[in-house]
C-alpha cells in the first residue's frame, strides 16, 4: 500500500479522523474516516473559556481511538490541528502538553486566519470555483477567506459559533433578535472587502441546510459537494429554522443529529450571507481537513494543482487506470472529431471539457471485468469523480461513459438525471463522438487516424487495416442522418490451397 498521511481535526463540536492515500504526485483519495462529537468546548463560554472536564476526557478517548486507528495504515505523519475551543482556552496549553505525554499526539492550535485558510486551500482546488468567500461556521467560530481568480485575498474569524451562540442564548431561552443582534454586532467588524455574488459553504451547517433543500427539490444527484442555489430562493426556509422551536425541527427536512445546534447555525448563515450580499451558493464537501493534507501535499507547487491535473481524474486512473492505453491519442483524436463536427455546424462549442474527461476516464472499468466496463466505469466516474467539477459536468461525463454508444433516453438512468443533462441531440453525438474514439484504439493498434465530414458523411481515413473496427462500428447508434464511412489498407497475402 502506497504511504498514507492522516489529518485529526479538533473543533468545538466534533473531532475528525480522516486518512489520506497518496497514489502519485497529484494523486490521492480518502481511505478512512472517524468522527467523535466530543463537544470540547462543552461549558467553556460561562467558565471564561477554561476546558471542562467532560469535554477534556471526551476528547482523549476519541483521540485514543484515532491514535489507535491509524496502526493498520501505512503512515508517514499525522498533522493534528485544534481550532477555536482551544485556542480560547486559557488551560489550553495544558491539555496539549498532557495529550502529548499521554498519546504521543502533537496538536498545533490553529488561530482563525489560519483555519479560514485551509478551508480555503481545500476549495480553490477540489470545487469548481475561483472567486467567492469561503463561509466555515464552527462551534467557536465563523470563518472567512476571500477568493479572486484562485487566491486568498484575505482571511478573518469572527467570535461567532455554534456552540458559543447555543450557551450564551438558546441554552437560557434567550429571544432570538437578542442573538441576531449579537451576531451583527459582530459583523460590524468583517472588512468591507469581504462582498461577493459567490458565498462558499463549507462545515456542518452549511452541509445539512444543502441537503435539506436538495430533499425539498427532489434533486437527482446525491452529492453534497458542489450542490448549488440560490440565496432569495432559501432565506425564507433559512429564518423557519432558526426561528423554530426544538419541536417542530423535524418537520423541516434537517438531520436529526444537527439539531442541537442547527438553529444556532442556521441564524449565523443567513446573517453572513446578507453581509457579504451573496447571491448564490455553492456547498463544500471539503473543508479544514482537506485544506491540511493539501497544504502539506501541495507544499511544492504553490499550494495549488496545476492546470491540467484534476485531482479526482488522476486519483481514478492512479487506481483503475490499463497502462497499455494511449489517452493522449484518445483525447486527441475527440477533440478532432469534435472539431471537426463543430466546424460543421452538428453540435455546438460546448461540453468538450466533459468529452475529454469521458475519454481519460474510458478504460478504467476494464480493473473490474472488460463485460459491461461502460456500467463500471460509469459507477466509478459517479462516486469518485467528484471534485473540480460541477455536478452537471460530473453527470455528463458519467452519462457519455455509460451510453457506451447506444440510445438510453428511454431508460430509467437517463430519466433520473434528465435534469442535469443538455438537450438529447447534443447528448447523442457527445456519446457517438466518444464510441468512435474508443473503438478505434480499442479494435487496432494504429494510433493516427485523419477524419473528414462530408454531406453528412464522416469518413475515417487510416494506413492500415480497420476490418475489426468497421465491424464494431455497426453496432454503435448514430445521429439521425449521419451516416459512415471507412477508408483504409487490408493487405492479404497471396495463397494457393
Amino acid at each position: 500500500m502506497n504511504q498514507c498521511t492522516a489529518v485529526i481535526d479538533i473543533g468545538s463540536n466534533s473531532a475528525r479522523l480522516v486518512i489520506y492515500q497518496k497514489s502519485s504526485k497529484y494523486g490521492f483519495h480518502l481511505i478512512c474516516e472517524r468522527k467523535s462529537k466530543v463537544r470540547i468546548g462543552e461549558g467553556a463560554y460561562e467558565k471564561k473559556g477554561y476546558l471542562q472536564d467532560v469535554g477534556i476526557q471526551r476528547a482523549y478517548l476519541a483521540l485514543k481511538e484515532f491514535i489507535a486507528t491509524t496502526q493498520y495504515y501505512p503512515i508517514d505523519k499525522i498533522l493534528c490541528v485544534a481550532t477555536s475551543a482551544l485556542r480560547d482556552a486559557p488551560n489550553a496549553k495544558e491539555f496539549t502538553t498532557w495529550i502529548k505525554k499521554e498519546l504521543n499526539l502533537d496538536i498545533e492550535v490553529i488561530d482563525g486566519k489560519k483555519e479560514a485558510l485551509f478551508g480555503a486551500i481545500a476549495a480553490k482546488n477540489l470545487l469548481p470555483v475561483h472567486d467567492g468567500i469561503t463561509i466555515d461556521i464552527g462551534g467557536g467560530s465563523s470563518d472567512l477567506s476571500l477568493l479572486k481568480n484562485s487566491k486568498v485575498i484575505q482571511t478573518y474569524s469572527l467570535n461567532i459559533g455554534t456552540v458559543r451562540l447555543k450557551e450564551l442564548f438558546f441554552d437560557k431561552n434567550r429571544p432570538v433578535e437578542e442573538a441576531r443582534a449579537f451576531i451583527k454586532k459582530e459583523l460590524q467588524r468583517l472588512p468591507s472587502i469581504f462582498k461577493s455574488n459567490q458565498a462558499i459553504g463549507i462545515g456542518g451547517t452549511a452541509r445539512t441546510l444543502s441537503k435539506a433543500i436538495m430533499k425539498v427539490e427532489a434533486y437527482p444527484f446525491g452529492n453534497i459537494h458542489a450542490f448549488s442555489y440560490k440565496v432569495a430562493d432559501h432565506m425564507e426556509y433559512f429564518q423557519n429554522i432558526s426561528d423554530a422551536k426544538p419541536n417542530l425541527l423535524k418537520y423541516l427536512h434537517l438531520s436529526k443529529g444537527r439539531f442541537d445546534t442547527i438553529r444556532e447555525g442556521t441564524l449565523i448563515w443567513e446573517e453572513i450571507l446578507l453581509q457579504i450580499e451573496a447571491k448564490e451558493v455553492i456547498t463544500s464537501g471539503v473543508g479544514v481537513r482537506e485544506g491540511v493534507f493539501l497544504h502539506d501535499f501541495l507544499k511544492d507547487n504553490n499550494l495549488q494543482f496545476p492546470k491540467d491535473i484534476n485531482p479526482s481524474v488522476q486519483s481514478i486512473l492512479d487506481r483503475f487506470e490499463t497502462h497499455h492505453v494511449d489517452i493522449p491519442k484518445r483525447k486527441e483524436n475527440s477533440e478532432k472529431l469534435f472539431n471537426l463536427f463543430l466546424e460543421n455546424k452538428q453540435i455546438e462549442n460546448k461540453h468538450l471539457k466533459e468529452l475529454l474527461y469521458a475519454t481519460e476516464l474510458s478504460t478504467s472499468g476494464y480493473r473490474f471485468n472488460i463485460y459491461k466496463s461502460y456500467e463500471h466505469t460509469f459507477y466509478v466516474a459517479i462516486q469518485e469523480f467528484n471534485y473540480a467539477v460541477t455536478h452537471k459536468e460530473l453527470v455528463l461525463t458519467a452519462m457519455i461513459l455509460r451510453l457506451g454508444g447506444k440510445n438510453l433516453h428511454d431508460k430509467e438512468i437517463y430519466k433520473k438525471y434528465k435534469k442535469l443533462l443538455p438537450k438529447k441531440e447534443t447528448l447523442e453525438f457527445l456519446s457517438f463522438i466518444y464510441s468512435i474514439t474508443n473503438t478505434l484504439y480499442d479494435q487496432t493498434a494504429l494510433k493516427d487516424f485523419t477524419f473528414t465530414f462530408e454531406k453528412n458523411r464522416l469518413t475515417i481515413i487510416a494506413d492500415g487495416s480497420l476490418y475489426l473496427v468497421e465491424e464494431s462500428l455497426k453496432d454503435i447508434e448514430r445521429p439521425q442522418g449521419l451516416k459512415l464511412k471507412i477508408i483504409d489498407k487490408q493487405e492479404i497475402p497471396s495463397y494457393n490451397f
